[in-house]
């Protein structure tokens, strides 16, 4: 493989080593401006947003052993990685599109396995990580002011009896 070849497969192949997930993108009509206020929200999350082309992605993801996604590498083809939180990274691409006639998710690949645009959506309407422990945080807290007032009572009814 030529150098300047190598160089952006080398590229493409530390952008799908930023993080557990990648979300490809479909950016046809998506203009400049659009796509600079997609990369700031991303920004937020951690993540970026690359446009690699389709033969260079393909090489990197056979390298990283991801699944099989070359019938999505059609058409121009950006890629979303990086952030802790898959679930503000789904968030932000699916708000972005919402609103817009032109580009879309193509798929994303989430620890090795492909989601489809459903998916996708399934998973941008989770809580992030953070909203998660506070939620197992409250039922803890809940439970245990629960048994404690259980057993407050029970005590009192074998007094009383």
């Amino acid at each position: 493989m030529r150098p300047e070849k190598q160089y952006l497969v080398d590229e493409a192949i530390a952008r799908l080593s930023a993080s557990d997930f990648v979300f490809l993108l479909n950016f046809t009509g998506v203009t400049v401006a659009d796509a600079a206020a997609l990369r700031a929200s991303l920004r937020a999350c951690g993540a970026e947003y690359h446009v690699v082309k389709n033969s260079i992605l393909n090489v990197a993801a056979k390298d990283r052993d991801l699944p099989d996604f070359s019938e999505f590498l059609e058409g121009p083809t950006a890629i979303v990685s990086g952030g802790d939180a898959v679930t503000e990274v789904a968030k932000a691409i699916m708000d972005f599109f919402k609103n817009r006639d032109k580009g879309d998710v193509k798929v994303a690949v989430l620890d090795k396995k492909l989601l489809n645009k459903d998916e996708i959506e399934a998973l941008s309407k989770l809580p992030n990580l953070a909203g998660m422990r506070a939620k197992m945080l409250s039922l803890f807290l809940i439970a245990s002011a629960q048994g404690i007032l259980n057993v407050l009572k029970a005590k009192s009814e074998k007094q009383e009896a």
